[in-house]
């Protein structure tokens, strides 16, 4: 309840008072920005002006959408390649890196926990600035053939979404590791098996499966973490929305396209994982008649 009646006089919460600046503040500066842009347009065509050069702002513009699907089709292209080939190589370090955070002694575990605390506990946009803008600063790296990766903008965007999303896989897969019940180790050193055979057959496969949620969580974050390509340059969604804002100045239009865009994506991967989720979590289902 926001008001409430006192005997003497009301009480007004401060979130109130708060929510009411804040839309008196918003109605009356976009009452006059539309209303100032608006206006002339309607002026100029009732004085016979030019229709293609006045418009009517209040109004979304479809055409420049349709006329720019390729330019979004083509960011899409990127963004899927881009995604799937970080968490390819995101996967491939995370699972060492699990196997190595599990490890009783301290000394071998410590490496692999300062990678996850560090990867987790930094923003990604800091990660890939501190590739691309800041490896350029050494000489060293000037001077070796690491310059022909790190002067690539899409290179420097794979390697800070790989290892970011190595440090979020790891950890869900140290999570996992960790809970594989003891009866099943057990049993199968009873079965005779070694601890290679152990992880390859028992610990890795239930791991995998129970990690599939939390997985799947992962792969979206990773998704919509992919908007920030755009910001060094990659023509992802987002950079082709941005390049559309640029040309026409339609900025709803063009990023709630990219939005649309990103909708689907994430519709498909949802889809995909319950599917993975069914087939594998089969057995924990109750038996049908």
């Amino acid at each position: 309840r926001i008001w409430y009646t006192m005997p003497a006089w009301p009480v007004v919460y401060p979130e109130t008072i708060y929510i009411l600046l804040c839309g008196g503040i918003f109605v009356s500066h976009y009452n006059g920005h539309f209303r100032n842009r608006i206006a002339p347009a309607k002026q100029t065509i009732q004085r016979g002006g030019p229709k293609s050069i006045t418009r009517d702002r209040s109004q979304m513009d479809i055409r420049i959408i349709i006329d720019n699907l390729p330019l979004y089709f083509e960011g899409l292209w990127t963004t899927i390649i881009l995604v799937v080939s970080s968490l390819g190589i995101g996967l491939c370090l995370a699972i060492p890196i699990a196997l190595l955070a599990t490890a009783r002694n301290k000394w071998i575990s410590f490496l692999p926990k300062a990678y996850i605390y560090f990867f987790r506990g930094t923003p990604l946009l800091v990660q890939m600035f501190m590739i691309y803008h800041g490896a350029g600063q050494f000489e060293l790296v000037h001077e070796s053939f690491l310059w022909t990766i790190f002067k690539e903008a899409y290179a420097c965007a794979l390697i800070a979404f790989a290892l970011n999303t190595a440090g979020y896989t790891g950890e869900i897969l140290r999570g996992t590791i960790e809970q594989t019940l003891f009866g099943e180790i057990e049993a199968a050193k009873a079965c005779g098996m070694s601890v290679p055979m152990v992880y390859r057959r028992i610990i890795l496969p239930s791991t995998f499966r129970r990690a599939l949620p939390a997985y799947g969580n992962e792969v979206i974050f990773m998704l919509h973490g992919s908007a920030l390509a755009g910001v060094i340059t990659i023509v992802d969604l987002f950079g082709a929305a941005k390049i559309v804002n640029s040309r026409y100045f339609v900025p709803f239009e063009s990023f709630i396209t990219a939005g649309l865009f990103y909708l689907c994506l994430t519709f498909l991967i949802v889809w995909g994982f319950k599917r993975a989720e069914r087939h594998f979590h089969a057995y924990l289902r109750p038996r049908e008649n």
